[in-house]
């Protein structure tokens, strides 16, 4: 928007919408998992060394620190409450007089100005953030370094010509990626505010050229042009228990855009002035619940989902057309319960974020917070569980032992042209396909890691690590992805021939409490020097709801006969297990990719 100069401004009916620290990055990505937090009393105020710092800065730190401190038995402070009420002190200070502040955090630790997106983290949090290595590539992954440094890339959208655009959410630009030149075009926000950062989730492109994206801190929708190339922001509607807009999705004319924290479902026409726009929300069924992912089906039906951590949840099916034509035509309150049918969540799903439909009408949902992602049958009205293979050691690591039973915490998930599912593995550090019908999969291992984000040896050269690989879209038959803590963008290739294929002479085990029966798990390998690499993996759905194994599996391997191998997997029901139907996971893989087989295994009673 040419001529304008200042920040759009995030108002609803008057009121302003504050900005809220990105807790999000906490709450869905809390994996650091190389040390451990733990509040005693508050710290000594940090003392600057360095004769850049501002003495008037020091001079605030301790003046924060000996008044709350003082006080603290008043008001009865916890010492997290404390810590807190300190670090608000420090905030306030830095804001009434930035210059004295310039070159320290809030905490006092150094930032060591660059003049780069760095800046917006001190120094002792930038290989965190900004990541620790040069892109790497496979046999089947190729990435990108982006030019600027620590842009955090987020959400990621390949459009009808080919190039890739995405959000740099540490920066609050967009950034342009020709596959073809392999050359990067970064685009600036002006209206941005300085060190602005955010968590742009979603991220969808409309017809006419325009690019869609949500913004968590500020709660904001921002459309780029691609033709013209500016920016315009909009104000997302406000809730009072505060919002944070997540996913986007463009259907028609409408947008749809998920609230997590404001429990709702926002639709607005994309045809409208950005400075006064009209929504329609859709409410939760569970008051102050997270609304999760959203998808619309083949028969305009909105699915979307409502939960408390811990506690229980819903998937939500509301039927759109209905719903609007009587909102557009009526002004009163309209009673959602006429539109929507809700199912209860399987005790086991707890966080669900990732959802998507497939060919055949079925709803797929992934725990955020496990290894699981569920079917949902709307015939049936029956979830059905699969679970991911276990992380390898080269993501989480287990330096310290602490990590007792490893998640790979699938966290989006959507479908692509063959009816395919594809989801990110969140600290299995993998890009997952799930072919529906033959029930196998296919995970792929995205070379770079960051060892700050999973329990490693950060003083050692091992190769472990996790580059928070969350935004991924399909393109014919490439998936594109970002790694928010390596500072690339990525591409799988999934045209290029697998190293092995699968299959088992059994897809169903009937068992009996305490009995075991035998699976063939055969391997054919591309190339026979294939095998000498490899790694036969199991996982299983039972135990996980469990306080004990209701599953032991075993394998024993045979020497390859030509190109194929033998495998024999021994799966006995334990004597304490519980009757019911569970997904076993049989596969093989190497340090690129992972190919593996479901089975059905019924226990009975």
């Amino acid at each position: 928007m040419a001529g304008k100069k200042e920040i759009p401004k995030v108002k609803k009916r008057g009121k302003s919408v504050n900005k809220k620290g990105i807790f999000v990055v906490i709450f869905f990505g809390g994996i650091l998992l190389t040390s451990t937090i733990m509040f005693a009393l508050p710290p000594p105020p940090p003392t600057m060394s360095d004769d850049s710092m501002s003495e008037d800065a020091q001079g605030y730190i301790d003046d924060c620190y000996a008044a709350l401190t003082a006080v603290s038995s008043v008001f009865e402070w916890t010492e997290t409450e404390l810590k807190a009420e300190i670090d608000a002190c420090i905030d306030e200070a830095r804001q009434s007089d930035p210059d004295a502040f310039k070159s320290m955090a809030s905490d006092g630790t150094q930032i060591t100005k660059t003049g780069t997106p760095m800046d917006n983290f001190p120094d002792d949090q930038r290989a965190t953030f900004c990541g620790v290595e040069d892109a790497k590539s496979n046999s089947y992954v190729t990435e990108y370094k982006i030019p600027t440094v620590c842009t955090q890339p987020l959400a990621i959208k390949v459009v009808p010509d080919g190039n890739v655009w995405f959000v740099e959410s540490n920066t609050g630009n967009i950034g342009k990626f020709d596959p073809i030149s392999e050359q990067f075009t970064e685009f600036e926000n002006s209206f941005w505010p300085e060190q602005g950062r955010t968590m742009s989730w979603g991220m969808d492109y409309s017809p006419d050229g325009t690019l869609w994206y949500t913004d968590g801190t500020y709660d904001s929708i921002w459309k780029f042009d691609t033709i013209t190339e500016t920016f315009d922001g909009m104000p997302y509607p406000a809730s009072e228990s505060g919002s944070l807009p997540q996913k986007i999705e463009i259907d028609g004319s409408n947008v749809f855009v998920n609230d997590f924290t404001g429990g709702k479902i926002t639709i607005f026409d994309l045809v409208q002035n950005m400075d006064d726009v009209t929504y329609m929300s859709v409410l939760n069924p569970i008051p102050g619940a997270f609304t999760g992912d959203l998808t619309i089906d083949s028969e305009n039906n909105l699915w979307y989902t409502n939960w408390v951590v811990d506690s229980t949840g819903f998937l939500v099916k509301l039927n759109l057309e209905d719903y609007q034509n009587e909102v557009s035509v009526d002004d009163t309150e309209i009673t959602l319960e006429k539109y929507i049918h809700v199912f209860d969540f399987p005790n086991d799903l707890n966080t669900a974020n990732g959802l998507t439909t497939d060919q055949n009408g079925n709803v797929w949902i992934v725990d955020t917070s496990s290894s699981f992602f569920f079917r949902f049958d709307p015939t049936t009205e029956e979830f059905t569980k699969y679970i991911t293979t276990e992380p390898p050691l080269s993501s989480y690591g287990n330096v310290t032992g602490v990590i007792k039973s490893p998640v790979s915490r699938p966290y989006w998930i959507d479908t692509d042209n063959s009816g395919n599912l594809v989801f990110n593995e969140q600290t299995s550090n993998q890009i997952a396909i799930l072919d529906v019908q033959k029930e196998s999969l296919v995970e792929y291992m995205i070379p770079s890691k960051n060892p700050n984000w999973a329990d490693c040896d950060l003083d050692s050269n091992a190769n472990c690590g996790v580059a928070q690989i969350f935004g991924f879209d399909i393109a014919d038959n490439a998936i594109w992805f970002t790694e928010w803590a390596e500072n690339n963008i990525g591409v799988i290739d999934t045209t290029k021939p697998l190293p092995f294929k699968t299959n088992t002479d059994k897809d169903t085990l009937i068992l009996k409490k305490g009995e075991s029966d035998k699976i063939t798990l055969t391997i054919t390998y591309a190339d026979i020097s294939d095998s000498r690499n490899s790694e036969i993996k199991t996982s299983h759905t039972a135990s996980a709801t469990t306080n004990f194994s209701d599953l032991l599996i075993s394998s024993s391997r045979n020497s390859p006969q030509g190109n194929t191998e033998d495998v024999i997997i021994t799966i006995q029901a334990s004597e304490t297990s519980l009757t019911g139907n569970y997904k076993v996971l049989l596969g093989i893989g190497n340090n690129e990719v992972t190919i593996s087989q479901y089975v059905d295994v019924i226990i009975e009673s």
